[in-house]
C-alpha cells in the first residue's frame, strides 16, 4: 500500500467526519474498511498532511444546587459500567449560545452503549426541561422500571415534578456529590464532545437554528456514525444492535 492511496483514504474520512476524528478513530475506520495499516502510521501521515482533529475546550457548569430540596444518595459512586441496556442512565444540562440568548440542553445517556436516548431543549432551565427529556427516554425505551437515573443535585432534578416522574415509573434516583464533576463524567464527556465537534464552530442566530443543528448531531451523527472509545470503537446504535443480537441468539439454559 502506497502513501498516496492511504493519504486519500485518510483525507476522505477526516472530511466525512468534519475534522472531528483524530488518528485513533481514523485508524479504526480504516480497519473496518479492510485496510492493513497501523495507528502510528496513520498518525504520522496525518501529521504530514497537516490534519488535526478539533481540540477540547472547557465549558460552563450550569448546576444550581443552592436549594433546600431533598437530595438522593449517590448510587453510582463513579462506577460508569452498566450490565445491560436500561441498567444505568445519566443526565445533565448544558448551555448553547445563540444571538437570541442561551439555549439549554438536557440529555439522558444510557451508560451501557453511551447512546443519547433522550433530550430536551428550552430557553429556560426549569424542571420542565429535565422532565421532557426523561419522558422522551421512557417512551423510547418502553417504560422500563428499576433503572438508576443519575444526575447532579440541581434544583431541576430535585424538583417535585421530576421526582414524581421517577417515582411513578419505579426508577431509582441517584445524585452526584456537591461540586464533583467526576461523579457524572459520561455526561460531562458528551457535552465536551458536542461543544468541540459542533457548537464552537457555529454562530447560531436563533434558538430554533441551534435546536435543528443539535438534533441532527445527536440523532444523525453521534448515535449512529461516531465511534466511541468506551465501546470498542463502535457507534452506540451498532453496539446496542450487536448486544441485542447476541442475547437473542444465546442458547437458553435448561434445568
Amino acid at each position: 500500500m502506497n502513501d498516496y492511496d492511504l493519504d486519500q483514504a485518510i483525507i476522505q474520512i477526516f472530511k466525512e467526519h468534519k475534522s472531528r476524528y483524530g488518528s485513533v478513530r481514523i485508524y479504526e475506520t480504516l480497519k473496518d474498511k479492510g485496510w492493513k495499516v497501523t495507528q502510528p502510521r496513520v498518525s504520522k501521515r496525518m501529521e504530514i498532511l497537516g490534519l488535526q482533529a478539533k481540540a477540547s475546550k472547557k465549558f460552563k457548569v450550569t448546576t444550581d444546587s443552592n436549594h433546600n430540596k431533598k437530595v438522593a444518595d449517590n448510587l453510582l459512586e463513579q462506577n460508569f459500567n452498566a450490565l445491560d441496556i436500561n441498567h444505568r442512565w445519566v443526565t445533565d444540562i448544558t448551555y448553547i449560545p445563540t444571538q437570541e440568548g442561551w439555549l439549554y440542553l438536557c440529555v439522558i445517556i444510557d451508560l451501557f452503549s453511551r447512546a443519547v436516548i433522550g433530550w430536551s431543549m428550552d430557553s429556560r432551565m426549569k424542571a420542565d426541561l429535565v422532565c421532557s427529556a426523561l419522558n422522551m427516554t421512557l417512551f423510547r425505551r418502553n417504560f422500563p422500571s428499576g433503572v438508576i437515573v443519575h444526575s447532579d443535585k440541581g434544583s431541576q432534578y430535585c424538583s417535585d415534578k421530576f421526582q414524581k416522574v421517577i417515582k411513578d415509573h419505579w426508577l431509582l434516583s441517584s445524585m452526584s456529590g456537591k461540586g464533583c464533576c467526576y461523579d457524572n463524567a459520561a455526561c460531562e464527556s458528551f457535552f465536551g464532545t458536542l461543544k468541540v465537534e459542533l457548537v464552537h464552530d457555529e454562530k447560531y442566530q436563533t434558538r430554533e437554528e441551534a435546536k435543528s443543528s443539535i438534533f441532527e448531531y445527536i440523532e444523525a451523527y453521534y448515535n449512529t456514525k461516531r465511534k466511541h472509545s468506551t465501546i470498542n470503537y463502535m457507534t452506540p446504535t451498532q453496539y446496542e444492535d450487536i448486544m441485542k443480537s447476541e442475547i437473542k441468539n444465546c442458547p437458553k439454559l435448561t434445568g
